[in-house]
């Protein structure tokens, strides 16, 4: 690791499809202190898009040519399928690097414990890339929380769903038990990491998963049922089968409720190739990660926000650069990441618990081993 005070820290990048060059390439390079090094890509023509988008940047063929330059490497982010999360930490662990991973940390709770020990017995950092805890949205309910503007809260209703009704192929769509696919895996990691951030641990899961889409051979409409410890029932959507969409959040409590509409609106700007710093989805002369005003929610009680109920709550801007400059933070400084291994652990559990609770057709309970 680099100690000079305003040296930058140097990423290696396992991988450069959806996750690494739409959101992990482009984060590193926005981020002070931090600067993409190393980027692998089997694909002649993303390597010619690493060298045309980071010309200071190395495109190489495969992991080993990456970590054969670990001496060179502060970090190394593992943004490539599923099924190869666990043996790319291992091997960059094992040769000295930090590591963030793209979520799911791992495909079984299991696994994600044991790269946590490995990362614990070399004094390495380790982290999850659950870049959602910096949604506008998210950002936005978890400050109303600290304010009290809810009361008590007894329901969280969370959702992300979308219109794919068509397949579209690839480990994401595979029924291997090591790719991790199917929507639960893929959006339900954001969706119960919020959960578990905002309202602790569970101590029951409830789940019912199907497989709507023609010639789908995994999950791809998904509901989840949470009680955490606290007391608060969580509900949780996740699908690719919903023409019409419902509220991204609606939160009850005791002296008011919160309702939200439409998604953060930074992947659409990183996706669009917009940068932090260019200008969010909103327009070029708008922050990064603002969101306009008829997509803010409203919070108030007695009548639907649809009618007017309720006042218009200025949304926060969404903050994916937090997440890198969080780690760079802990690199220098040996404090803990701003999303742990433990965390994606117990995201992890409640993930299996809930398929389990899927298939079995009954409320699991993780006191009984989830």
């Amino acid at each position: 690791m680099v100690d000079t005070p305003g040296t930058p820290l140097r990423v290696g990048l396992f991988g450069y499809g959806l996750a690494g060059s739409v959101f992990h390439a482009p984060l590193v390079e926005a981020t002070d202190g931090l600067v993409l090094d190393t980027v692998v890509t089997a694909d002649p023509g993303r390597q010619e898009q690493v060298r045309a988008a980071y010309p200071e940047a190395t495109a190489v063929a495969t992991a080993d040519a990456l970590l054969a330059r670990a001496d060179r490497l502060d970090l190394a982010v593992v943004a490539s399928p599923n099924r190869t999360h666990v043996p790319l930490a291992t091997a960059a662990l094992e040769a000295g690097l930090p590591v963030v991973v793209d979520k799911p940390l791992a495909a079984t709770a299991a696994e994600a414990d044991e790269l946590a020990t490995l990362a614990d017995a070399r004094g390495l950092l380790l982290s999850a890339f659950h870049n959602r805890r910096w949604d506008s949205d998210f950002r936005t309910l978890a400050a109303l929380l600290a304010d009290g503007a809810l009361g008590d809260v007894h329901r969280f209703e969370s959702r992300f769903e979308r219109w794919r009704p068509a397949l579209r192929g690839g480990w994401r769509d595979s029924a291997d038990p090591a790719d991790a696919g199917g929507l639960l895996y893929d959006l339900g990691s954001h969706l119960v990491d919020q959960a578990l951030t905002l309202f602790g641990p569970v101590t029951s899961v409830y789940a019912e998963s199907d497989a709507r889409r023609a010639g789908s051979e995994v999950d791809d409409d998904d509901f989840v049922a949470l009680t955490h410890e606290g007391g608060v029932r969580t509900h949780l959507w996740m699908t690719a089968m919903a023409p019409q969409l419902g509220p991204r959040f609606r939160v009850l409590g005791s002296r008011a409720g919160y309702v939200k509409y439409g998604l953060d609106p930074q992947e659409a700007a990183l996706r669009a190739g917009r940068r932090p710093g260019d200008g969010g989805a909103a327009g070029a002369a708008a922050p990064w990660g603002a969101e306009p005003e008829d997509l803010w929610g409203r919070l108030g009680a007695g009548e639907s926000p649809l009618t007017g109920g309720g006042e218009p709550v200025p949304s926060l801007p969404g903050d994916y650069p937090a997440y890198y400059a969080a780690v760079a933070g802990a690199l220098r400084t040996g404090t803990p990441p701003p999303v742990t291994a433990a965390d994606a652990a117990a995201t992890l559990r409640v993930l299996e618990a809930a398929r389990r609770s899927a298939a079995e057709g009954r409320v699991v309970r993780l006191a009984e081993g989830g």
